[in-house]
């Protein structure tokens, strides 16, 4: 039998606790986009999953992460601009693109009105998530230690990108 200290020992943990089960609870959805979000191309699961290949799907529908140092567009060089892998959306510019050394393709600003952001609370952590304005799919995510002149890293998954060069 429990004494009334174990008890209330339980129950404090428990209560102590709930603030984290709520502020998880809050993250956002892992299927594109987040409850109340639309997007000018919107698509079925199924269409997604037969458009885009294994890694495409896990990274703009799923919201996952590629491994870093495995995307070819990390060393791309040329001048020209990615676009969203799922809908063709233009989101940036070559000229914006730098070596960040974190193994992901990086930039310091968007094209206008390209992407979206959206606070993300997986893994424990509060980020920025950032997403295709076109079709609501992850990219990857911004943080503010890039380079002058805006001081943003926008650093993306080389899967939820295509390069055209110019």
């Amino acid at each position: 039998m429990a004494t009334r200290r174990q008890f209330l020992s339980v129950v404090g943990a428990t209560l102590g606790l709930a603030p984290l089960a709520v502020w998880l609870g809050r993250a956002s959805s892992v299927d594109g986009a987040s409850p109340g979000e639309t997007f000018p191309v919107a698509k079925t699961d199924e269409q997604w999953r037969t458009l885009l290949n294994d890694d495409q799907y896990y990274v703009l529908r799923k919201r996952g992460t590629e491994h870093p140092f495995s995307s070819p567009l990390d060393h791309e060089k040329r001048y020209g601009t990615f676009v969203c892998a799922a809908c063709g959306h233009p989101v940036f510019s070559s000229s914006t693109k730098y070596d960040s050394g974190t193994g992901w393709p990086s930039f310091w600003k968007p094209l206008d009105d390209a992407v979206g952001t959206r606070v993300d609370r997986s893994w424990l952590m509060v980020r920025t998530e950032v997403h295709c304005a076109r079709c609501g799919g992850h990219l990857g995510h911004v943080f503010p230690d890039g380079p002058k002149p805006t001081g943003q890293r926008y650093c993306m998954n080389g899967a939820a990108l295509r390069f055209i060069s110019s």
